[in-house]
């Protein structure tokens, strides 16, 4: 197997992992994508089991997603939410009516004994992606911030508090127990792979909860194929979400640099925005690229450029 001819394996969190999950999906044949997403984002609310994350890849890579907010399903409805604000009910994570089929359902089978993974990979099936979209275990991880009142779930910061509370710690709880997935495994030991490419996600909240399970580090270090990170941030800034927030509330210069040295040992490419200044890293290569995805062609763009990257990394790495 040549390395084009190989499979790509993304790392991923929500929204922006998202947009280069897709543009990696429109430049490479759907079968040879393998998207592998954070889990510790997932609670349950309301009795429903949430998955946000794999939705927000799903209705992404399916061209279902709202292109407004990045998440949930575009030409949503909320008529359930108002029926349930006139009832008294919680309102503070917002279901839309599409999106509330995926929760039933979801949690349907898994009381029936489906597994994570076998309804993800059913979901995609039926909405026509051809990409694998696998959680990164069908295992339970929280993802919990530690903050002034105490330890938060997720949820309960990301979203009832707006992440206004400060970050001085995280945890991932359950991740040491879970048993990563198994098609994610597989893919970091085949030799035929061309790439593993960690998306720019948030590097605290979607990427480390992946790489808090057991053996995934080592794998990773080990995998034959070179792997890239995309820098999250862009001139001091995050391109969405709590990002630098959080990284100056745990005492980390928001740079570029900082997320770099965040995956020392891991990465052996590190590509950050033609705008940024000169990075010298020790361990590590940088590239730019234009790394901010505003439209389709940004993210097919960006998605190309890191697939050359990769096999540059991969013919050098041969000779």
């Amino acid at each position: 197997m040549s390395g084009h001819d190989g499979a790509v394996l993304a790392l991923s969190g929500g929204i922006g992992g998202a947009k280069l999950a897709l543009g990696l999906s429109r430049v490479l044949p759907p079968e040879r994508l393998i998207v592998v997403a954070n889990t510790g984002d997932d609670f349950e609310h309301l009795g429903l089991a949430i998955s946000p994350d794999l939705d927000t890849l799903m209705y992404t890579l399916a061209g279902l997603s709202d292109p407004e907010r990045g998440w949930g399903r575009r030409e949503e409805t909320w008529t359930f939410m108002a029926a349930l604000a006139a009832l008294g009910g919680e309102t503070w994570f917002q279901l839309g009516d599409g999106d509330l089929a995926s929760h039933v359902e979801r949690t349907h089978r898994r009381a029936a004994g489906e597994t994570l993974s076998h309804i993800t990979d059913d979901f995609c099936r039926r909405l026509g992606i051809g990409a694998h979209i696998l959680p990164m275990s069908d295992d339970r991880v929280a993802t919990r911030v530690r903050t002034p009142v105490g330890w938060l779930d997720f949820q309960d910061y990301f979203v009832r508090r707006r992440c206004a509370p400060e970050v001085s710690e995280l945890a991932y709880d359950g991740a040491a127990q879970a048993r990563p997935h198994p098609g994610f495994m597989a893919a970091l030991a085949d030799a035929g792979l061309r790439a593993v490419i960690i998306c720019p996600s948030n590097p605290y909240l979607s990427v480390d909860p992946i790489l808090a399970l057991p053996g995934v580090r080592a794998a990773l270090a080990a995998c034959a194929a070179p792997v890239i990170a995309v820098s999250p941030i862009i001139g001091g800034r995050a391109v969405k979400g709590p990002t630098a927030k959080m990284m100056r509330e745990l005492g980390l210069p928001v740079t570029a640099a900082a997320v770099a040295q965040h995956y020392d040992g891991l990465v052996d490419l590190f590509v950050v925005d033609h705008s940024e200044g000169e990075i010298t890293l020790p361990n590590m290569r940088v590239s730019k690229a234009a790394i901010l995805m505003t439209t389709l062609a940004d993210r097919e763009a960006l998605a190309k450029a890191v697939l050359t990257f990769a096999d540059e990394l991969r013919a050098e790495s041969r000779t």
